[in-house]
């Protein structure tokens, strides 16, 4: 099964070695035929401690690090690639 890859914001980068990014979705709604924009937000790996407040990553599915980090953040090298 192919990993997912999101993309999001980075809201918090205060714990070691771990940020939340807050990936935004859009979609239609099924009845009102309007566009909603529903959030959610995910813990990522992030080894270097490279990514600060603002930034804009691109996180991909991993196995579990920790009890709540399932993500980690691609670095630049690999987002390109």
């Amino acid at each position: 099964m192919p990993k997912r890859i999101l993309q999001g914001r980075v809201t918090s980068d205060k714990n070691d070695q771990t940020v939340t990014v807050l990936v935004e979705r859009r979609f239609k709604h099924p009845l009102l035929h309007k566009t909603v924009r529903m959030s959610k937000k995910y813990r990522a790996h992030d080894a270097n401690n490279q990514f600060k407040v603002g930034d804009t990553v691109r996180i991909a599915e991993c196995a579990p690090v920790s009890k709540t980090k399932r993500w980690t953040v691609l670095t630049d090298e690999a987002a390109s690639a």
